[in-house]
């Protein structure tokens, strides 16, 4: 686990109350216009903060990827809570997901492009597996300093993140700023 990585033992503060004020997991996934057979990707899936209103949004696979295997653990019971039966755990690196080619017609990438090193093999990952005309979601923390979050050091800049995200081959690019401390872009393969 490199020094990015989220901290597995840290996964309570990943159920803080705040996290939905901040970023609504319901409303963010309406900018997807996930449909009812779409195949969704969740990348840093952790608790399901995501993944789990995704895979009740559609019949079609969601793919909950992360590194850490406790926390594909803890998205499985909730999931079984839920009673849903559509989502896939895969234990894997988005430098490496280990999806096919033009797999998922949706990713979402909440608060987990600043650990990918280095970012553009993260956006090139992410490009291969989207289907053509697919959406992504992605919620990051602005480099500014707040309490929460990752160290200044490890953020992205919403401005540096779209000129990543654009010398991908993304198109469609909109950035919102939900607070100062957080934005969410989306944009299309």
């Amino acid at each position: 686990m490199t020094e990015r990585r989220f901290n597995p033992a840290h996964m309570a503060k990943l159920d803080n109350p705040e996290r939905k004020k901040l970023i609504a997991p319901e409303a963010s996934l309406a900018k997807l216009n996930i449909g009812d057979q779409s195949d969704v990707l969740d990348l840093g899936a952790g608790l399901g903060f995501f993944a789990i209103p995704a895979a009740t949004q559609t019949s079609g696979t969601v793919y909950a990827l992360d590194v850490a295997k406790e926390m594909l653990h803890e998205l499985q019971a909730r999931a079984a809570k839920a009673s849903l039966d559509n989502v896939a755990y895969i234990q894997g690196e988005i430098e490496q997901i280990p999806l096919d080619d033009e797999q998922v017609d949706h990713i979402i990438a909440s608060m987990v492009l600043h650990e990918v090193e280095p970012l553009e093999q993260g956006l090139v990952e992410i490009n291969r597996v989207l289907k053509p005309g697919g959406t992504v979601l992605c919620v990051e923390w602005e480099k500014v300093e707040t309490e929460q979050g990752p160290p200044l050091n490890h953020r992205i800049h919403s401005k540096d993140m779209k000129k990543a995200v654009e010398g991908s081959g993304f198109k469609r690019i909109d950035i919102t700023h939900p607070s100062e401390a957080v934005y969410v872009m989306t944009f299309q393969k």
